[in-house]
């Protein structure tokens, strides 16, 4: 067989494969659970009663709530969400005693390894659950953790809000966050986890735990922005993976990469063809004029 022949028929068969390939066989999860043994219910602290998260996802925000920005001026969450920048949220509060400290540094330790920053290519929303918390507390609170961010072209990016008890609840509420006071410690108790919105205040992803790996956060602020952020490489890697929410992170779905080769595939076979027909039609052209190269 002719060489190029052997090669267009080797691609081709490659090709097939990549696109007729059945994706991973999946593990019977109906026959692991039946045998399985059953999982410990132990009751909750009494603490911990009503704390949880309830995820509300593509769900909206209420733009009218109001609250007052860490320089003491009215603000709106409406105000936070101008259809352009995806937005980070936190709940926390600076009088707690361990909790908000640990997240916080976490996500600040996560989001300084991801080349996107706040103010620029998205927002950061820490809403303050104490309703004594005033404007001063919330603007030594945004320092330190600017500090420890190291960009001071993020200080107009991540802004801390207090207001009413009846707002903080209500916005916690609508992002399906559940929290308690703890009158015998005089300390809130809430979950460790953030929410990421959409530019237009849509619930579209929450990360939990005290952990927040930067290929996550990356990803997540680019799904969430609805394409308005990140490269055209960070489109493609959503494209081949999908948020597991039982292990926190995006995981590849090969049927999604399968497509992406079979689609590699035939790009490129059609410049192999396109190479194959331009050497074909400069052979067939020295054929009918013989001794034309050499013409002065």
């Amino acid at each position: 067989m002719d060489p190029r022949r052997r090669i267009l028929a080797v691609l081709f068969a490659a090709l097939l494969c990549a696109l007729s390939a059945p994706a991973a066989a999946r593990p019977d999860i109906s026959a692991i659970q039946k045998n399985a043994p059953a999982e410990r219910t132990d009751p909750l602290p009494k603490r911990l009663a009503g704390v949880d998260v309830q995820e509300k996802l593509d769900q909206s925000l209420p733009p009218g709530l109001e609250f007052l920005d860490d320089r003491g001026r009215p603000v709106r969450i409406g105000d936070y969400f101008d259809g352009k920048l995806p937005v980070l949220i936190t709940l926390n509060y600076s009088n707690c005693p361990m909790l908000c400290s640990l997240q916080l540094t976490a996500v600040v330790d996560g989001l300084k390894q991801v080349e996107l920053t706040a103010g620029k290519d998205y927002r950061i929303l820490t809403l303050l659950i104490d309703p004594a918390e005033t404007p001063q507390t919330a603007s030594k609170t945004k320092a330190r953790y600017l500090r420890q961010y190291g960009r001071p072209e993020a200080a107009g990016g991540w802004h801390f809000i207090s207001g009413s008890d009846r707002n903080v609840r209500a916005l916690a509420k609508a992002l399906g966050f559940q929290y308690a006071y703890n009158e015998e410690r005089k300390e809130y108790v809430h979950p460790a986890a953030i929410a990421i919105a959409t530019p237009k205040a849509h619930i579209s992803r929450y990360l939990y735990g005290l952990e927040y790996h930067p290929k996550t956060l990356r990803l997540s602020l680019v799904e969430a922005s609805e394409g308005k952020i990140g490269t055209t490489v960070d489109r493609l890697l959503l494209f081949c993976f999908h948020y597991d929410s039982s292990e926190g992170r995006y995981a590849p779905v090969a049927r999604n990469i399968m497509r992406l080769g079979g689609g590699f595939a035939v790009v490129a076979l059609g410049g192999f063809l396109t190479l194959l027909w331009r050497v074909e039609l400069r052979k067939k052209k020295r054929l009918s004029h013989p001794g034309s190269e050499h013409r002065t």
